[in-house]
């Protein structure tokens, strides 16, 4: 395919409100978003159903217009402009595909609108089936062909447009786990090489941290923190985030004192030392510790944060994971490795530890974790 300049696309203050006809408050769907996507960049909106995230992909598509604010592909306004007269593609959940056409037929689809002629239409549709790997299954029927393979051919249909601009609506939901691995993988081997800005939307968080150069997680409208998959998942600004992304132990503490980079925190009738925390912590107030249950440690009882008892092991194969009763609820403790660890059989008295560096203290206000 043909070298293109990769674009940006930046959202300045958009704001989605559907009117309510029966006398109700408006609902707000996205509430003043700004964001700048990369050129060459994949960022995926994740977050729960209803949080705004297929909105904000359609205002950017087109299919949607902002109640107020502003969207640029590029340098150009196209807040108002409709979806053919943007520089995207959409790949849906649904594949949408033409059963009396075959696979390349489908795939020359767009180009056909286009009134491309037909020796530059093959040449297309022969090197975009390659780039998704079906080029063996040109002249097949899309009722033929398994989940993943329509997924591909859907995936090659909006890419032979060259857009400037990919954009990826929940398209791996109706594949299986493996089927949905495997075309993570694709996606994101051509997306990098063809250096397409993309954006993705997801509410599945394996999907979001694995193909991302960066996240935007949402909830009920707004963008509650952006950054790249580890600074998501390592460094969480709220217990919602965290919750989101990842697997999640929380302990109510009571913040005694700290200057910001070091805090003494009140556990229970432990005292600890957190040196890692989001903005807006405070002395003498209510906090959460977090932590990620692959950084946790059991040992013997009374030489850790917290005491417990083992309540139940789950074998994964490459990790155990050790749920525990203590006096703050269950907390899930991931044993990787487990052939080269000591493993506590249930039943078992136990304290858990962590490393101080592994910790995060978060806002206790806003502790409501998935």
């Amino acid at each position: 395919m043909s070298e293109k300049q990769s674009v940006s696309v930046t959202l300045q203050g958009v704001t989605k409100r559907f009117k309510n006809t029966k006398g109700r408050p408006d609902v707000i769907a996205v509430h003043e978003s700004n964001f700048v996507v990369a050129p060459g960049e994949l960022v995926t909106l994740l977050g729960p159903s209803g949080c705004g995230k297929t909105t904000t992909l359609r205002m950017i598509a087109g299919f949607e217009l902002p109640s107020s604010g502003k969207i640029l592909i590029g340098n150009e306004d196209v807040t108002m402009l409709p979806p053919n007269a943007r520089d995207t593609a959409t790949v849906f959940q649904s594949y949408g595909l033409f059963p009396h056409m075959t696979v390349a037929e489908n795939v020359a689809y767009g180009l056909r609108l286009r009134k491309k002629n037909k020796a530059e239409i093959e040449k297309k549709v022969a090197e975009t089936l390659a780039l998704v790997g079906l080029e063996h299954l040109a002249d097949r029927a899309p009722g033929r062909l398994s989940g993943g393979q329509q997924q591909r051919v859907a995936l090659a249909r909006s890419l032979i447009v060259e857009p400037s601009v990919l954009l990826l609506d929940e398209p791996l939901s109706n594949l299986d786990a493996l089927l949905r691995e495997q075309m993570r993988i694709e996606i994101r081997r051509i997306q990098k090489s063809l250096g397409i800005t993309a954006v993705y939307v997801t509410h599945d968080r394996i999907e979001a941290m694995s193909l991302s150069d960066r996240v935007i997680v949402m909830k009920d409208g707004e963008i509650q923190q952006i950054g790249s998959p580890q600074e998501i998942y390592e460094d969480p600004v709220s217990a919602f985030v965290a919750g989101f992304v990842g697997k999640v132990v929380l302990l109510p503490v009571e913040v005694l004192s700290g200057n910001g980079t070091v805090w003494t925190c009140r556990l229970g009738s432990r005292q600890l030392t957190v040196s890692r925390s989001a903005p807006n912590i405070t002395a003498n107030s209510k906090a959460l510790v977090m932590a990620r249950p692959e950084s946790l440690r059991l040992t013997d009882p009374g030489s850790g944060l917290v005491d417990g008892r083992v309540k139940m092991n789950v074998y994964l194969g490459h990790s155990i994971e050790s749920f525990i009763e203590t006096p703050f609820g269950e907390i899930l403790v991931q044993i990787d490795d487990p052939a080269s660890k000591k493993v506590y059989v249930e039943g078992s008295p136990v304290a858990i530890t962590s490393d101080e560096v592994r910790l995060r203290l978060l806002p206790a206000e806003l502790g409501d974790s998935q």
